[in-house]
């Protein structure tokens, strides 16, 4: 689904904004991971910054895609059949937007209000939501690729 209707927008923002509050206040929130790791706790922290600029903003977006699949039941033995179909999808999407200069970040804070978003979309109950995308033209100059840890701390090959 995309959203660009302005008030849809602003409502969907109000309710990521609560969501981000009680995500930034918990102690799973970027901003406690590596708390005991002074290099990586600086990158969480940018995390944490731009988890709160977002949950500020998320209204702003002029276009919001949510992805959607139809899923009556959530079963647990078909859980990666099922997302499988839908997540790359959204990721390509991702991909095409990039490509031709738009900005996108992936969430889910917004399933906490799942229901009441997916009614102010006028979306049918069984349709689950895969993500919140907001969208925008990318108009900063500081894009680059976030750091990460070396590929032979995070990658096993045979045995962990």
């Amino acid at each position: 689904m995309v959203i660009t209707d302005e008030n849809r927008r602003r409502v969907i923002g109000d309710y990521y904004r609560q969501s981000v509050a009680s995500y930034l206040d918990s102690s799973g929130s970027a901003l406690a991971l590596f708390a005991d790791d002074p290099e990586r706790s600086a990158v969480q922290r940018r995390v944490g910054d731009s988890v709160a600029y977002l949950g500020e903003h998320m209204g702003e977006a002029p276009v919001l895609v949510i992805p959607g699949i139809h899923a009556p039941r959530l079963r647990a033995d078909s859980q990666a059949g099922l997302w499988g179909s839908l997540l790359p999808a959204a990721w390509s999407y991702m991909l095409a937007a990039r490509a031709r200069g738009l900005g996108t970040a992936w969430t889910t804070l917004h399933l906490k209000y799942e229901k009441e978003i997916s009614e102010l979309l006028e979306m049918p109950p069984d349709i689950r939501h895969g993500a919140l995308i907001p969208t925008a033209y990318y108009t900063g100059e500081t894009f680059q690729p976030a750091p990460r840890q070396p590929l032979d701390e995070v990658l096993h090959i045979n045995s962990w």
